[in-house]
């Protein structure tokens, strides 16, 4: 019987088990919180703040999981199109609204999960135990997990879920494999979120409002999620950080570029009080880059890769990383694995990272080609305020349905350089 193990029911946890169930005869998930319900679990503290699902992640679920969204939307998840009735606002400018065809599911973080959670665990052969690793087992080629209390699970194939903390790093040092190197862009960004009763004049109706953070430019969002709910997130860069007393919350939200996100918070009524998070800056693993990769082991999500939230890219490139998996079955060679998955996690790394090297205040190394591409993207913001096709254009990039290069396809390269002149 070849069994595969997961460590952790994050997103990207379970999408790797519902791909790792059609090829192989057990899947079990390992993981140390409770995971009954859709509420926070303790190791997501950023499911305490906004979460938006790229559409390109949406569709991937779907695929995976026919009638997904469907579903939360009958659990009372709003759905929309991703520039009608909702605002972006990108430096202080709105992007003009005009249809994109792209979707925008609008639900919790912790709603989705459980709804991902439900729909694998009903898989042929999955199970979860809700236990804590502590260790891998094995030499050359790992053959299993050690776990906290003592006792070991063998394994055909271990996938590491675990998120930013992941220790798999030192777990491999431990028997011999090479160490991943590290790269770092450090934005120091920190949020403050609170829910709020809504009424359906808010906004005049509409059901999301997200205004860019930049440093210099204070930002965050409010989304309408399942149960009538307003959730309200600041976020503040380079240590520009949102207060979490209630009274300051709001003179904070006073100060962004733009006055949608304040009416809200002026004048609703609060369900909670206001939480916070940091967030360092985005981290990556270069597992991809390593000389042996061990068989029978392989990274994914936030333990190979952990992007910077304000772009929303982690669980879309989670599912993508499920797609990479499951094209390398039945039997994944990590090689492949990480060069399959490379391709999605650099156009997000770039698109992330490009964009906070823009400012001067975030270290890290900058070419000519990264200063004329962050110069383009400036001049692609403006034009998206004012060119309907622009705003199609880089919401679809955005939204990794189509590569960043489509920006600079001749008819939109003109538009956004003409407009850059204004």
């Amino acid at each position: 019987m070849r069994q595969a193990v997961v460590l952790g029911a994050s997103i990207a946890g379970l999408l790797s088990a519902r791909v790792l169930a059609d090829a192989y005869d057990r899947v079990l998930i390992i993981e140390r919180d409770e995971t009954e319900g859709a509420v926070p679990r303790r190791g997501v503290p950023q499911a305490r703040h906004l979460h938006g699902l790229m559409e390109r992640g949406r569709q991937i679920m779907e695929e995976l999981f026919p009638g997904l969204t469907a579903d939360c939307a009958a659990a009372g998840a709003p759905t929309t199109e991703v520039l009608r009735e909702s605002r972006w606002y990108l430096s202080g400018l709105r992007v003009r609204p005009t249809d994109t065809g792209l979707t925008t599911l609008l639900a919790s973080r912790p709603m989705l999960e459980n709804a991902i959670l439900t729909r694998t665990r009903e898989m042929p052969g999955v199970e979860l135990s809700r236990r804590a690793a502590a260790g891998l087992t094995g030499g050359r080629a790992i053959t299993g997990v050690r776990l906290a209390d003592g006792g070991e699970v063998a394994a055909d194939l271990v996938v590491d879920a675990t998120g930013r903390g992941s220790r798999a790093a030192d777990w491999l040092a431990a028997l011999g494999h090479e160490r991943p190197a590290e790269e770092r862009v450090d934005v120091d960004l920190g949020y403050s979120s609170r829910l709020y009763r809504r009424k359906p004049e808010h906004l005049d109706g509409d059901l999301a409002v997200v205004v860019s953070t930049m440093p210099g430019f204070r930002g965050g969002g409010a989304i309408t999620l399942e149960g009538d709910r307003w959730h309200v997130t600041l976020a503040g860069m380079l240590g520009d950080h949102p207060p979490t007393d209630p009274a300051e919350f709001e003179q904070f939200a006073a100060t962004l570029p733009v006055p949608d996100v304040h009416e809200i918070v002026r004048s609703a009524e609060p369900l909670d009080d206001p939480v916070p998070h940091r967030f360092r800056g985005s981290l990556r693993r270069r597992y991809d880059r390593i000389s042996a990769s061990p068989q029978g082991f392989l990274v994914v999500g936030d333990a190979m890769c952990s992007f910077n939230p304000l772009y929303a890219q982690g669980m879309t490139v989670a599912a993508q990383q499920a797609l990479a998996l499951r094209a390398c079955l039945p039997a994944p060679d990590p090689a492949r694995f990480y060069r399959e998955a490379a391709g999605a996690v650099d156009v997000a790394w770039q698109m992330s990272t490009g964009s906070d090297l823009r400012y001067p205040g975030v270290e890290g190394p900058r070419s000519l080609r990264s200063r004329i591409v962050g110069a383009y993207s400036a001049r692609a913001q403006v034009a998206a305020h004012h060119d309907a096709a622009v705003a199609r254009t880089f919401m679809r990039t955005a939204n990794l349905t189509i590569p960043p290069t489509s920006l600079l396809a001749p008819d939109i390269a003109f538009r956004v350089l003409r407009a850059g002149r204004r």
